[in-house]
């Protein structure tokens, strides 16, 4: 497979893993908008999505029972928004 395929195959699997995520925290969360509404490099706390540290421990639960990996909630970095979770859920698959 060419360096291209495989950036395209990793672009892929990016944006699948960022749509989960985003299902996921709409649906754990109760949040009261659509998936499309929250961007893959939006903010998850303060003036993004506004989310609290309960928040981000639900999170990490609920990436622990959807994908079977472990993000502590006290990791600030992997929690910097949606694209930065699924890079590391995506480590750990």
């Amino acid at each position: 497979m060419s360096s291209l395929e495989d950036m395209r195959l990793r672009a892929k699997q990016q944006q699948e893993l960022c749509g989960r995520i985003r299902e996921m925290l709409v649906t754990r969360l109760d949040l009261p908008f659509d998936t499309e509404w929250i961007t893959d490099d939006q903010p998850l706390f303060g003036r993004g999505l506004e989310l609290d540290s309960v928040d981000a421990l639900e999170i990490s639960i609920g990436l622990t029972a959807l994908f079977g990996v472990s993000v502590h909630d006290d990791d600030r970095e992997a929690f910097g928004s949606v694209a930065k979770l699924a890079e590391r859920v995506h480590e750990q698959l």
